[in-house]
């Protein structure tokens, strides 16, 4: 039981004035901190070519209402007469359409007709089921559904869409890092998953992003393991900043245990309802915090602003939003709660929330978490790598933390982890090295040995599927202190010399492994000791005439 949670339902009637003052003060230093300087930018053109896609009773009276400003083809779903039409209008029993505002493609089909095709820069869908089906839609496609007001108030915006328009690329991609694939074997896809304008494919071992369909939610790089995928507008150094600024005010002015409310444009319109209304309000310890997305912080985020003695974190998400991006913060949210829990803090110190109502919304928050925190707050600043913010939030929190265990086990999937390496099946063949996007496992370049940075490692699995012998297991945890940051050897052994040269060119396991399943090959039959010859002299001796020697055979060391 949380103590401290059921004394601050109770409530102290002073203590939540001075938090609702305190929240004020919060609230004017996050908003004091500058908006970040866009940097590079996406370009879109629209000539305003739009096509209406739908049924005559449905699609006409709009496509000739936009005609009157717009260059307009409409794709009628029903062969109906409706007389002639300033505009090319076509009947299509089949539809399909991609792109994004001013680069739509259209391909269309009559019953016994050829296919026919287009290009737009607008397109407004009022075919039964949306024609692109993603969650967020690309700019310039508007599926407004059956209301009318929808509708007018798409047909309003399509008139406006003619032009020039830019919007920040809200991403970089950091390809080095990206644990995607090696070598045709899959590893991560989790920004592929999440990505809700379907905007990140595959690309061979690495992924691509269309800059053109990003919505900027930043989910991608919060699922990222490795900081691959970076989101830069805002930046996390930014958002950072925000928090740090909001909480060193809020303690300042004498509040306690406070909360930190997450949430975006979608989210806005409830926080108020519940804000003005007098018989609830915000609790004073809750302080809203306006994110472009709420998909766009996580673990890293989080950690530090409990760091920085936030009691909690309370993400409020909506049904505007994509379902997989509340599964994506629940996942983080366990993992975060796992570590703190492993350490020793009384929690729960999180709260994910998907409210309808603001009658929900002001209950929910009267419940916020109230978790403990440690004994004296962080100084240092958010780092635009993601990797770098955690090893300073998880430092801290190990520091002040009541129970320091040398690692905490984490759910399986957990992007945190080590390596369990079978010493009896594996050959030390170095196969996982050149897999690993992390340089978590790595070689040495006088003797055999196989070593391990466990901070570096992400769990994307590149080695355990690179591994020939299947010597390799994932154990998910978080590990601290020197235990983090140590390089440890997982597996080790004599090297095996070239019994002509006397040259080190393998193990004494896979030379084993080589003469067990080479044997039998006709380049090797007769000729074993070839096998344990570095591979000039292999070349060597298979030139030389049979029962000539030139360079003396030597054991193995």
């Amino acid at each position: 039981m949380n103590i401290r949670f059921l004394e601050g339902q109770a409530g102290d009637p002073l203590q939540e004035r001075r938090n609702a003052l305190a929240k004020t003060a919060a609230i004017l230093a996050q908003d004091s901190i500058a908006a970040p300087e866009p940097g590079a930018a996406v370009s879109y053109r629209s000539t305003g070519r739009t096509l209406v896609v739908g049924s005559s009773l449905q699609a006409l009276a709009w496509a000739d209402h936009l005609a009157n400003a717009l260059p307009v083809t409409l794709l009628l779903l029903d062969n109906v007469e409706i007389g002639a039409r300033p505009y090319p209008v076509f009947v299509a029993r089949t539809v399909a359409v991609a792109g994004w505002l001013g680069a739509f493609e259209a391909r269309w089909q009559a019953p016994n007709q050829p296919v026919q095709q287009g290009k737009f820069d607008l397109v407004l869908d009022l075919s039964p089921s949306p024609l692109i089906s993603t969650h967020q839609h690309p700019h310039g496609y508007y599926a407004p559904g059956v209301e009318d007001a929808d509708r007018r108030a798409a047909a309003a915006e399509i008139m406006e869409m003619t032009g020039d328009f830019d919007k920040p690329k809200y991403f970089a991609y950091k390809e080095r890092l990206c644990a995607h694939s090696r070598n045709q074997l899959k590893g991560c896809t989790a920004c592929i998953d999440i990505c809700s304008a379907k905007a990140i494919s595959s690309d061979g071992d690495r992924v691509k992003v269309n800059p053109y369909l990003c919505a900027g939610c930043g989910a991608c790089s919060t699922v990222c393991p490795t900081g691959a995928m970076n989101y830069v507008y805002p930046s996390a150094a930014h958002t950072g900043s925000r928090i740090k600024a909001a909480l060193r005010a809020y303690f300042e002015a004498g509040g306690q245990d406070p909360v930190l409310l997450l949430h975006s444009a979608d989210g806005a319109p409830l926080l108020d309802a519940v804000a003005n209304d007098p018989a609830t309000g915000v609790p004073g310890r809750v302080i809203p915090l306006g994110l472009h997305h709420t998909a766009s912080t996580g673990i890293d985020v989080w950690l530090a602003a409990l760091s920085y003695g936030a009691a909690g974190i309370t993400v409020l998400t909506t049904d505007a939003e994509a379902p997989q991006y509340a599964a994506a913060l629940d996942t983080q949210m366990r993992i975060a709660q796992a570590v703190l829990d492993g350490l020793g803090y009384a929690g729960p110190h999180f709260q994910l929330l998907r409210v309808a109502s603001p009658q929900e919304l002001a209950v929910a928050l009267q419940h916020a978490p109230r978790g403990a925190t440690p004994a004296q707050s962080a100084t240092f600043n958010l780092a635009q790598d993601k990797r770098n913010t955690l090893d300073y939030a998880l430092d801290h929190l190990f520091k002040h933390a009541r129970q320091q265990p040398e690692a905490v086990p984490l759910p399986a999937g957990a992007p945190f982890g080590a390596i369990a390496v079978d010493k009896q099946s594996c050959s030390l063949c170095m196969a996982c090295v050149g897999a690993c996007p992390s340089s978590a496992i790595m070689d040495t370049p006088t003797t055999p040995q196989l070593r391990f940075v466990e901070q570096n490692c992400v769990q994307c699995g590149l080695c355990a599927n690179t591994c020939p012998e299947n010597a390799i297991t994932l154990v998910p945890r978080m590990a601290f202190g020197e235990t983090r940051r140590q390089t440890v050897v997982l597996n080790e052994t004599e090297p095996f010399h070239c019994i002509r040269c006397n040259k080190a060119f393998g193990t004494l396991r896979m030379v084993e492994n080589m003469l067990g399943r080479l044997a039998g090959h006709s380049a090797f039959a007769g000729n074993l000791d070839r096998l344990k010859m570095c591979g000039d002299c292999r070349v060597i001796d298979m030139m030389q005439p049979e029962g000539e020697l030139s360079v003396p055979l030597r054991r193995p060391r």
